[in-house]
């Protein structure tokens, strides 16, 4: 967590059956329906977490491995939704 918001690191699975999260000991997994062609499994991954948590899209920034499977993403969100996000990813 910083004072920005929420960072989290997550590995992408595209071109997957369909879009969920799967919690690993070492990182969060996002499996996506997009291909990893022009940015479309990006767009997708950051669509799906947007939907998923209740945030809109431009609070989410890949700050690092944007063309890597494993990102970094900054939730730019207030303390009350930091805590619903963690929680809901560690049940």
């Amino acid at each position: 967590m910083t004072e920005e918001g929420l960072i989290l690191k997550v590995r992408i699975v595209p071109n997957s059956s369909r879009n969920e999260i799967i919690l690993e000991d070492e990182f969060i997994k996002v499996k996506v329906t997009a291909q990893p062609v022009e940015n479309k499994a990006n767009k997708a991954l950051v669509e799906f977490l947007s939907k998923t948590f209740k945030v809109p899209k431009t609070s989410i920034q890949i700050i690092k491995g944007g063309t890597s499977k494993d990102k970094t993403l900054l939730f730019k969100v207030d303390e009350v939704k930091k805590a619903e996000i963690i929680t809901r990813l560690t049940k």
